[in-house]
């Protein structure tokens, strides 16, 4: 979908919130864009469907049917299912909606079309939000944003219309992230940042596991990545798990509109305390769990399995989410996570000898500082951490410093663009000596002020702190052939005569304030 296109349902969108917050009204939004796209995608498949049963030349031509005969043909589910399209029940059908958008109870008409919908499908049980009758929006606002998204058109060719529903969905996330602020990041991280570590893990194929899902990006790109490297849809088997219940719902919907098939627990909840996936070992985990968390500590949790490390700080989980991920792994798995920087080299609290014990058990594999202003409205400067229980190099971590690799997109907030991704994902490569089959094979080499490889004496003698700025050194300069001692020369003279103008500038002042009666 065009990019303009895209800002003017958002700004369009935005006008008819009124004085409703970002975070009730985002439910809103997407859920009617979600009724829309499985309505659309119906209407197509049932199109093709009545085409084909009245092409004499197709196998599947019902013959001389009568428009009775035709029409029961039509409702059978199994035309649907056998192409991933949900099935819409004819009271829940966009048009119908469309048709009842100025009316005043147009609330109360979508959430029983929601619960028809609920009711056919059973993949959808429980994950669609019922809130439109009790939506505190002024009189008519909710018929004018059906009415707007009525403007979006998912087309008739099923692939296609997916790509579309991704790239308004994804759009929207983003901007009802940027709207709520810091609460924003609760749901949606930075597609640049979800882009690097689907990069660096290259998750191709098995189980993928995020204990702290939000609104499912990291599943989202880790299938675009396998589609874009030659893979198929449903290599990977998605689990994760997510605390709050209507973030959680938000998942479901970002994946099933997808056709991504999912595990999402039973229910919402807490992973730490209630973990959906306790037998589960997964190949990747990639995550980006709340920063600092300060109130996660529960007694149950005194001696828990997971603490192999060392039992975390109560006053911060951040040593806990680690470990919990490590858990989850398979002996052969490996975990990105996105930190707040402290926890490269917070020692409070046994932060730091949990850190120490994790990497003198050689299990951090890479560390990558990032640039900053990547989030939504919050300065917390963060770093990635990737995990493994088999490195493939041994004895050493790899560091990256790339907070000079962001693109700043607007006046608040930077990413990393896809040059910049695709450098630290290579280097990545290269120093485990992983080269795709048909690509250029390129050693691994240290770059001063970007990358180091660093054996863990080294890491020991610096307090096992892993803040990447400590190891890469200083970027190397080009040599001007111009000497030290003249380069200072003609500074210092530079310096004097804009020092002697300053003097001259100072006095031209104090003369014309001396004209005006003004005594110094």
């Amino acid at each position: 979908m065009n990019a303009d296109i895209q800002k003017t349902l958002w700004a369009t969108a935005d006008k008819l919130r009124a004085n409703m917050d970002a975070a009730e009204y985002k439910h809103l939004v997407l859920g009617l864009i979600f009724l829309k796209y499985i309505s659309d995608t119906f209407a197509a498949r049932r199109a093709e469907v009545s085409a084909r049963l009245q092409d004499p030349e197709d196998e599947f031509c019902y013959g001389e049917a009568s428009p009775e005969d035709l029409a029961a043909e039509l409702d059978d589910r199994d035309y649907y299912t056998s192409a991933n399209a949900f099935w819409v029940p004819e009271g829940a059908r966009w048009e119908t909606l469309r048709n009842l958008a100025k009316r005043p109870d147009i609330g109360k008409h979508i959430d029983d079309a929601l619960a028809l919908i609920e009711s056919e499908n059973p993949k959808l049980k429980g994950i669609l939000d019922k809130r439109y009758a009790r939506a505190q929006l002024p009189d008519g606002k909710l018929g004018e944003l059906v009415d707007l998204v009525s403007t979006i058109g998912f087309g008739e060719n099923p692939s296609t219309a997916r790509d579309v529903l991704g790239q308004v969905y994804e759009y929207f996330l983003g901007m009802f992230a940027s709207a709520e602020g810091k609460r924003g990041g609760q749901f949606y991280t930075p597609a640049s940042i979800v882009k690097t570590l689907v990069a660096v893990l290259n998750p191709h194929h098995g189980q993928v596991y995020d204990p702290c899902c939000g609104s499912g990006g990291m599943f989202v790109q880790s299938e675009q990545f396998i589609e874009a490297h030659g893979g198929k849809r449903g290599d990977v088997s998605i689990y994760g798990q997510e605390s709050n219940p209507t973030t959680w719902r938000l998942a479901a919907m970002n994946l099933a509109i997808r056709g991504i098939d999912y595990n999402l627990g039973r229910e919402p909840a807490d992973t730490f305390l209630r973990d959906q996936h306790p037998s589960l070992r997964a190949d990747f985990v990639l995550a980006n769990p709340p920063f600092n968390v300060s109130d996660w500590w529960h007694a149950s949790l005194e001696g828990d399995p997971r603490w192999v490390y060392g039992t975390p700080p109560q006053g911060n989980a951040n040593t806990a989410w680690l470990q919990h991920m490590l858990h989850h792994l398979k002996p052969t798995g490996r975990a990105g996570i996105v930190l707040a920087n402290g926890s490269m080299s917070s020692s409070q609290n046994n932060e730091g000898a949990i850190r120490a014990a994790m990497v003198e058990a050689d299990v951090v594999e890479v560390m990558i500082a990032l640039p900053g202003q990547l989030f939504f409205n919050t300065q917390i400067p963060a770093c990635l951490w990737f995990l493994a229980k088999q490195k493939k190099r041994k004895g050493e971590v790899l560091f990256i410093d790339a907070r000079k690799l962001g693109t700043m997109i607007s006046r608040v907030q930077a990413e990393l663009d896809d040059d910049a991704i695709a450098r630290i994902a290579e280097t990545v490569a290269a120093w485990r000596g992983e080269v795709e089959v048909g690509a250029t094979v390129t050693a691994y080499a240290d770059q001063p002020g970007f990358c180091r490889s660093v054996p863990l004496a080294e890491i020991a003698q610096h307090g096992h702190v892993l803040t990447p700025g400590r190891y890469v050194g200083a970027e190397e300069v080009e040599d001007d052939d111009e000497a030290f001692d003249e380069k200072m020369r003609k500074l210092t003279e530079k310096l004097g005569e804009q020092m002697a103008r300053g003097a001259e500038l100072d006095m031209v002042i104090r003369r014309k304030l001396g004209g005006l009666g003004y005594e110094f």
